[in-house]
């Protein structure tokens, strides 16, 4: 567990299902975990920092360990509305609308195009945005990129549909960017972001 910036703790964990590091970060003082797998070491730390209170998540397949959060500290689990069709073995996991304000006051964002549930949350208390699946980074120190096209429907159209949400993401205020796959980008996730989405090409 790394306090990364005030507030904001980052942890990796095999994923059981995929076979790889995944990330998920929880946010203390709000009480509030994003993504979250089950550290390596148990869930003990969290009743020793602040038992969490809810879960977020970017998208409907990052429920990961959320089941466990549930059965040792009662969290509530919020899911945006378009990928609640995914929860039919009993999770209980609330239902928020794009737009909605959520626990610890985090903003939930539509992204879309690689899914229709993948969202962007923006915390302004911890000055960070969160996003889902759309762009990961692969390598400590390295740079954002994409997932691979054999996880679009149609890779092209896809990748224009996300540097759109992205570049209207990147006029939000906020300087940490938080990577459901890959390490975040600690002081710098807004000029990253705005760089990956580039330059609006449609016409004036």
């Amino acid at each position: 567990m790394e306090e990364i910036a005030p507030g904001i703790w980052h942890w990796t964990a095999l994923h059981p299902r995929i076979e790889i590091r995944v990330s998920s970060y929880y946010l203390a003082a709000e009480r509030v975990l994003i993504d979250p797998i089950a550290p390596d070491d148990g869930l003990d730390w969290f009743a020793e920092h602040g038992p969490p209170e809810h879960v977020l998540l970017t998208n409907r397949h990052h429920y990961r360990s959320s089941a466990e959060f549930a059965e040792r500290y009662g969290v509530t689990v919020h899911c945006v509305r378009e990928g609640m069709h995914e929860f039919t073995g009993g999770e209980r996991v609330e239902p928020f609308d794009f737009g909605d304000a959520l626990p610890g006051g985090v903003v939930a964002y539509a992204v879309g195009a690689i899914c229709p549930d993948e969202t962007a949350l923006h915390i302004p208390a911890r000055d960070a945005l969160a996003l889902a699946d759309g762009a990961v980074r692969w390598e400590a120190g390295g740079s954002l990129a994409f997932v691979p096209d054999d996880l679009m429907d149609e890779p092209k159209k896809t990748k224009e549909g996300l540097r759109e949400a992205y570049r209207r993401l990147a006029e939000l205020d906020f300087h940490h960017l938080l990577l459901a796959h890959g390490e975040p980008f600690v002081g710098t996730g807004r000029g990253v972001l705005r760089d990956f989405a580039g330059p609006d090409a449609s016409p004036a």
